[in-house]
């Protein structure tokens, strides 16, 4: 939605108004930071300090500058992860620390000492081959893996720490003449924000005065960087010596710019490191303001004319320096050793949790508008999807079907009967999502105003009183989703007899909420207002959205009594928001640039943790071109979050309104999204059980192909298809390279088969966008489609098997209830196996613990690149039973179709291809 109020945006407006947001220069910290580097302040450890306790290896550093010491922690933490914490060792006052993120049953591993002298220290954790080297002078930690360093701390000595200060008054009163970290000149003061920050008509007054934080860290070999979600940006990291530092600060960005590096709606501190034979990964975590530089050093040879001509050239390997720089807080950060990218994924999720579960409805395609008027107007939009015969699960309703934009309530005029809407709905097994945004209408009137009020749950004032921002509703009050009581409360405003007009099929959407303040800096919260704990807003504001989503989530579960999966669509977002549900890419341009920026946004948010993800389909602001349209529905239907929205001054959209031909090329798109959902409902059980993303980089499945590493108009819909999105104009022919020098790939329409390892011009037409099945794979499919999910739990399954150079594939499908928790309580699931070698195709029980039982059948097997026509096929029932199966082989695309089958799904079976 938009991020100024809507009589002040223009849809025409093309760029960013960079007076309302800040670019680096701006930013105090950052100019602190970079004139204070200049200096060239040296810390040092004092290793002759060292503690070990039970979990972690103590020591302090000082600096030649402050001679003030900071305390150091290194813990290890299982699975190959080392944990680095510096904080002030007496603080004036304790600093913030992120609460909430860390999953709760983090592993530590004893560090012990393996050498080292007294300039040195070495731990390890006694079973692998990494090892944390410690340099006392200078400071500097080396993670050395088969005697080479592989990601090095402050080797360019640009640790930079701020000590909490008393405030100038009452230094003035005290007498204490004690000086702050840099020149305190009152200009240079003013200069460089130590007590004020000013920006445009805001003056941002830092009661403990600077507080920011720094450090650098050396990837050698590595030149290969993704992550730091949000920007609008390549996948592949680029360099920042020539412009903008990476910044993650939660912003509303009404149609942000494409290819900038400036903070939108969610940021995720972390950082992935990738190259031939080893992935790395750094999460630094930080809530408050933060910025990331980049700096690859290539490899090069040089000439060592001192040692003669026996040893003529030397390689140095390429490096890649990143600088972390925060406002406030400690230093924090987790060092992921890998090394494979699924072992990144693993240690990651260790952390921070893995993707929640979705219910299976929220996989189907959801339809949204700001706003749909009226409950006609819903009930008119529902039909008109069942007289396209196009299949849809989910109705949104955005601000306008609230009373005054009062969350909780119902417009009277608009929305007089919600239950019956939601039972219209429900009839035809779908559901609905209502928006629910962290700002409150101050009105006394409204009970959730009042009862906030009187508890004291809005985020405070400097002075104490309730912080007023204005948002949709006028003059509004933010709930402080930092206070676990704040929490608690919200969730209960989602029980049925709280929220008058709910029932079971309603979910929600949390927008807004990074926060998003029309008349504040940069269209948010001054930093200087007051949260639960008497932390400033500055210490925590990239987690505040974060907090309401997980209210949110948890609200919604306890409405089932624990029963039943939530679904939450949350617009800002942070490290581990994915275990409370989706999020989107925010307030895009129905523009071309913006449907082929999408890939790559999608990608990052994916290998950051953050799989459920999606961009809103044909643009939120502007009115799509028909073909545009078309393009956006083909690519959205193989993302993990397909939604269609609009924003309220556009034209409708709904799929039927461009004519005939493209109504039915939509359809095509929305019903193989349909056709596919056992696949990737499969691949979101993977996601949530084992941490593989589900749209993933092409380096993520080719880790040691070079030329995979900088892709990002293809991706990867789970290990077996290869999708290309057409995202210009008047396409007739798309360049897909398809990697794997000894894979085969087939074409998912015609069956056509291309070696691997090389760049291949596909024909495409409107109808069409370049999707491959990998050789070696089995994708389960529905065989029918319906009118939603609800309409397909008991229709036919199909195998798309394709085979590999070796005549050899797998596959997995998962089954569940589709809703409920019964698979993580009760094992009520099923996961079955599929291969496929030496002629035979056998479906197993794929851990032999889950069982669910499904009447589905498999009635449809396509077997591609079997070289030739078989004499005989028939199924193998695990009674014993065997039956000729009736088949049809394709000479031209060396293709068996095997149909009207009656094989149990949940059953073990074999089909043999003689």
């Amino acid at each position: 939605m938009e991020a100024a109020e809507k009589e002040e945006i223009s849809v025409e407006d093309e760029a960013v108004d960079k007076t309302v947001f800040r670019d680096c220069s701006k930013i105090a910290f950052y100019r602190r930071q970079k004139q204070q580097l200049s200096k060239k302040t040296t810390y040092q450890a004092l290793l002759g300090s060292v503690t070990t306790e039970q979990d972690s290896t103590r020591f302090q550093i000082i600096s030649d500058a402050t001679k003030t010491p900071l305390l150091a922690e290194v813990y290890g933490i299982e699975k190959n992860i080392f944990r680095l914490k510096i904080n002030e060792e007496t603080p004036l006052k304790p600093r913030y620390e992120v609460p909430d993120v860390i999953t709760s049953k983090l592993g530590t591993v004893r560090l012990v000492s393996c050498s080292g002298d007294a300039g040195s220290l070495t731990l390890t954790d006694g079973k692998g081959d990494l090892k944390c080297h410690i340099s006392a002078n200078p400071f500097r930690i080396d993670l050395v893996s088969e005697s080479e360093a592989v990601i090095s701390i402050n080797s360019l000595g640009q640790l930079y720490f701020e000590h909490l200060q008393t405030p100038r008054r009452q230094r003035a009163t005290q007498g204490n003449e004690e000086s702050a970290p840099a020149d305190t000149s009152q200009e240079n003061q003013e200069d460089l924000g130590l007590w004020e920050e000013k920006f445009g008509k805001f003056v941002d007054v830092k009661a403990n005065g600077p507080s920011s934080i720094g450090l650098d860290f050396s990837f050698h070999g590595f030149e290969h960087l993704y992550g730091i979600p949000q920007h609008a940006e390549s996948h592949q990291l680029k360099n920042t010596r020539d412009g903008d530092a990476y910044r993650l600060y939660n912003l509303d960005v009404y149609g942000y710019q494409i290819h900038d590096k400036m903070g939108i709606y969610g940021s995720v501190p972390y950082l992935l490191a990738h190259k031939q034979g080893r992935t790395v990964a750094i999460f630094w975590l930080n809530a408050s303001e933060t910025l990331v530089e980049i700096n690859t050093e290539p490899a090069v040879e040089h000439t060592l004319t001192q040692m003669g001509p026996a040893a003529a050239k030397q390689k140095v390997r390429c490096r890649t320096d990143v600088r972390w720089m925060s406002e406030s807080g400690i230093i924090d950060v987790f060092l992921l050793t890998g090394p494979t990218p699924s072992d990144i994924f693993k240690q990651y999720s260790s952390l921070t949790g893995t993707q929640a579960m979705p219910p299976l409805f929220s996989l189907g395609y959801h339809q949204c508008r700001w706003n749909y008027e009226d409950e006609q107007d819903v009930k008119a939009v529902d039909a008109g999807f069942d007289e396209h015969d196009i299949p849809y699960d989910v109705m949104w309703l955005d601000i306008e079907h609230t009373e005054d934009k009062k969350y909780f309530t119902w417009d009277k005029k608009r929305f007089a009967n919600p239950r019956r809407m939601q039972e219209l709905l429900r009839s035809k097994k779908r559901k609905l999502v209502v928006i629910s945004d962290p700002h409150i209408k101050v009105d006394p009137d409204y009970s959730v105003y009042a009862k906030a009020k009187e508890q004291g749950f809005f985020v405070k004032n400097p002075e104490g009183g309730d912080f007023q921002g204005v948002c949709w509703p006028g003059l509004s009050s933010y709930l402080d989703f930092t206070n676990p009581k704040v929490r608690e409360w919200y969730s209960s405003l989602f029980a049925f007899s709280v929220y008058q007009g709910s029932t079971d099929i309603l979910f929600i959407w949390n927008d807004m909420n990074e926060p998003s303040v029309f008349r504040g800096p940069e269209l948010t919260m001054q930093k200087n207002v007051i949260h639960y704990g008497n932390w400033e807003h500055r210490e925590l504001h990239n987690i505040y959205g974060f907090y309401q989503q997980m209210a949110t989530a948890e609200g919604l579960i306890q409405r089932s009594k624990g029963k039943e999966r939530p679904f939450v669509l949350s617009r800002s977002f942070f490290a581990g928001s994915q275990k409370y549900g989706a999020v989107w890419t925010g307030d895009n341009t129905a523009e071309w640039k913006y449907l082929k920026i999408s890939i790559p946004m999608l990608l990052t948010l994916s290998v950051s943790g953050i799989s459920f993800c999606g961009a809103d389909v044909g643009g939120f602001i502007g009115n799509p071109e028909a073909e545009l349209l078309v393009r956006w529905y083909q690519a959205g239907a193989y993302q993990p979050f397909f939604r269609g929205h609009a924003t309220m001054n556009t034209k409708r959209r709904e799929p039927w309104l461009f004519g005939e031909e493209y109504t039915r090329r939509i359809r095509e798109a929305i019903r193989e999204r349909y056709t596919l959902l056992p696949y990737l409902y499969s691949l979101f059980y993977r996601v949530h059980t084992f941490s593989e993303p589900v749209m993933r980089p092409l380096w993520v499945e080719f880790p040691n192909d070079l030329e995979t590493f900088g892709v990002d108009d293809e991706y990867m819909l789970g290990s077996a298809l290869l999708v290309h999105p057409v995202t210009e104009p008047q396409t007739t022919a798309a360049d897909v390279f398809l990697p794997g020098s000894t894979e085969v790939w087939y074409d998912s329409k015609t069956f056509a088969q291309w070696k691997g390892g090389c760049t291949v011009k596909i024909p495409v037409t409107l109808d069409t966008i370049p999707v491959f099945q990998r050789g070696g794979s089995v994708v389960p499919i529905k065989t029918s489609v319906g009118k939603s999910t609800g309409w397909m739990t008991d229709s036919p399954y199909g195998l798309r098997v394709a085979l590999s150079t070796q005549a050899s594939a797998e596959g997995e499908l998962y089954l569940d209830d589709g809703h409920s928790f019964q698979y993580l309580h009760q094992d009520q699931f099923s996961r079955r196996s599929f291969s496929f070698c030496s002629g035979v195709l056998t479906n197993r029980c794929a851990d032999g613990k889950g069982h669910y039982p499904s009447k589905c059948i498999v009635e449809q097997i396509l077997v591609l690149g079997l070289r030739e026509k078989p004499s005989s096929v028939t199924t193998h029932s695990s009674d014993g039973k065997v039956q000729p199966a009736a088949f049809t082989y394709y000479d031209k695309t060396s293709a068996l179709s095997l149909e009207r089958l009656s094989l149990s799904v949940v059953d073990d079976w074999e089909v043999h291809i003689r």
